[in-house]
């Protein structure tokens, strides 16, 4: 008897330094992550205690928060123009988390920043500040002539203007959008309203302007010809060239023709393949400088690589293992070649600022309580992409193809443009399929300098009232972008 006591003495005991053991685990090890764990509720009540901090568009909140009566969770996020200014702020929902701006300064807009200081009471009674504010770069007349754009076609597309100069996101519109509001709460409703969006196959939450990639087709043209004339390809953008239209792909039988007529395009310069889209001059540019060049340049700009506005966009690739032909298709935007609208704006951006690519930046200024600047964002530059001369070249080819080319439909009287229209095939077997539709256009002002550029990337895919023939970026992207254009050369001072 006295050995069972002892036996289960012992074993009480093991289970007793078990659970301390346990307990102390639990207590000093696993303390912090249970206690931010997302599915903690004392987290959720936490975090929506109090109202949060803004986002801030032209000086103006595009963000609320209201009171929730009856739910521990005591304060919902509420949205203005919540449709126009979804792919900026992204969503902060108590059921699905938080997305874009909403999501990448949580902490700031929810109060939980370490950069907020308390006052002496919130130190006192264990409080937490009040939430900052985020001040974006986003301009609201051109957010609203670029979303209104594309709602205007019923189209799925997006747009991204950028001050080229700084690399300020002035617009970024992506179409078919959603309301954050209407999944900002926990109701079976709003789970019901989130899982249709989610369900959606025109995917209304996917940010098409920085999420999506997509072949550029010929606005990538711009690019092909900077890093022809970067690297000595061509040397003269008025010389007439001897590249016969249809082309001959390079270790191929495959010939591509041109959509104007190919005499049209035969033996012609650089700067009237640009002013016609001309396909065989940009497939033999591309061939010529060589796949290791064009990437190089490719990359200069912005492709093989994630960019951060701080929203992480996704990566617009110039594959590093291309044969002939690839390379040669590159040259016109085609292959495997893939691009962001935000991308195709950063490549147009660099051209208009004589070769100098800044940083894509949304946000301007994060701000605590009081107005009190936390932080300030500064215009940087990501590469000098090509020479001042290079891209000087391509803005005079670009200029010509709005006066005397396929790029006519931005022009603006008193207003110097440049632009260039694409259409792009959706993959290797695309005979019934409908192109994409792109325009790509920039404008000076009167010192030379350009206070914006704009991309426009439509997918027509269910535009059932145009037909195919009749898509192209002229005649579907080119007027958004000139609206765009003309609200922010409305708001900027006369040089």
């Amino acid at each position: 008897m006295n050995r069972l006591l002892r036996r289960t003495a012992v074993f009480c005991g093991v289970l007793v330094l078990a659970l301390l053991a346990r307990a102390t685990w639990l207590q000093f090890v696993q303390a912090e992550g249970l206690a931010d764990d997302p599915r903690n509720r004392r987290v959720q009540i936490a975090a929506f205690a109090q109202p949060h901090g803004d986002i801030i568009v032209g000086g103006t909140p595009v963000t609320d928060s209201r009171k929730v009566p009856g739910s521990d969770l005591a304060y919902q996020r509420v949205y203005r123009d919540g449709p126009m200014y979804a792919p900026v702020t992204g969503y902060l929902s108590q059921a699905q988390g938080a997305t874009f701006l909403e999501g990448v300064h949580r902490d700031l807009l929810s109060g939980e920043d370490v950069r907020l200081t308390k006052n002496p009471l919130d130190a006192l009674t264990g409080g937490k500040p009040r939430g900052g504010d985020v001040v974006t770069t986003i301009d609201p007349a051109a957010q609203k002539a670029a979303y209104q754009g594309l709602r205007d076609l019923d189209a799925k597309g997006a747009v991204v203007a950028l001050d080229p100069r700084t690399g300020e996101i002035l617009a970024m519109a992506s179409t078919p959008s959603y309301d954050p509001s209407d999944f900002a709460g926990l109701s079976a409703e709003e789970s019901k309203a989130f899982t249709k969006l989610e369900r959606d196959k025109d995917k209304p939450l996917s940010n098409r302007a920085i999420r999506e990639t997509y072949p550029p087709g010929s606005t990538f043209k711009i690019l092909t010809a900077a890093a022809a004339l970067e690297h000595g390809t061509v040397t003269d953008i008025d010389r007439p060239l001897d590249i016969p239209a249809p082309y001959r792909l390079p270790q191929s039988s495959t010939k591509i023709g041109n959509v104007v007529p190919d005499a049209q395009c035969d033996g012609v310069s650089l700067k009237t393949a640009l002013q016609w889209s001309c396909n065989n001059v940009f497939l033999d540019g591309a061939w010529k400088t060589g796949k290791d060049k064009m990437r190089e340049t490719a990359e200069k700009f912005g492709f093989n690589a994630e960019q951060f506005t701080p929203v992480r966009t996704a990566v617009s690739s110039y594959p590093k293992r291309l044969d002939a032909p690839q390379t040669a298709l590159t040259g016109m935007g085609q292959g495997s070649l893939t691009s962001t609208p935000l991308q195709m704006a950063m490549v147009t951006a660099g051209i208009a600022n004589d070769g100098k690519v800044m940083k894509p930046r949304l946000v301007d200024e994060l701000r605590g309580p009081g107005l009190r600047t936390i932080e300030k964002s500064t215009p940087e530059v990501l590469n000098q992409a090509v020479s001042e001369t290079t891209a000087q070249r391509v803005q005079q080819m670009m200029e010509f193809a709005v006066t005397d080319g396929t790029a006519d439909k931005v022009r603006i009287p008193g207003v110097t443009v440049g632009g260039k229209p694409g259409t792009a095939q959706r993959g290797a077997d695309v005979r019934d399929e409908r192109p994409y539709a792109w325009f790509v256009a920039y404008a000076k002002q009167a010192d030379g300098s350009s206070p914006v550029a704009v991309a426009v990337f439509v997918d027509p895919e269910d535009m059932d009232y145009i037909s195919r023939s009749q898509i192209a970026g002229g005649r579907l992207g080119a007027p958004i972008a000139k609206s765009v254009i003309r609200t922010v050369l409305e708001r900027e001072p006369e040089q």
